[in-house]
């Protein structure tokens, strides 16, 4: 195994802790894009840029209920988040399984 295995995407270290709190959530539960931002201490504009990218990718999906003040965002890990997710895990165990 070597470290081209490890998918890009999900290797930057902001991105890992998105998909990797996401991914403790069961199966097509979310979290609101506030709490998760205030989980990670993440600013809103770094933030909403992993997200954009993740979900671009099809690992996120994202839901918007309400409008204005009383807007949510909700965030989901999609079956495809979560199978990049277990490749990527796959992939550092058997990179770091020399040590």
């Amino acid at each position: 195994m070597t470290a081209a295995a490890l998918d890009p995407l999900i290797h930057e270290q902001a991105r890992l802790r998105i998909v990797a709190t996401l991914a403790t959530l069961p199966e097509g539960d979310a979290l609101s894009c506030t709490r998760l931002q205030d989980m990670l201490e993440l600013t809103p504009g770094n933030l909403i840029t992993h997200l954009r990218k993740l979900e671009d990718a099809g690992y996120l999906t994202s839901e918007k209920t309400g409008n204005g003040t009383a807007s949510r965002t909700s965030i989901g890990l999609t079956g495809r988040g979560r199978a990049a997710l277990e490749t990527y895990r796959a992939a550092l165990r058997g990179l770091l399984g020399g040590l």
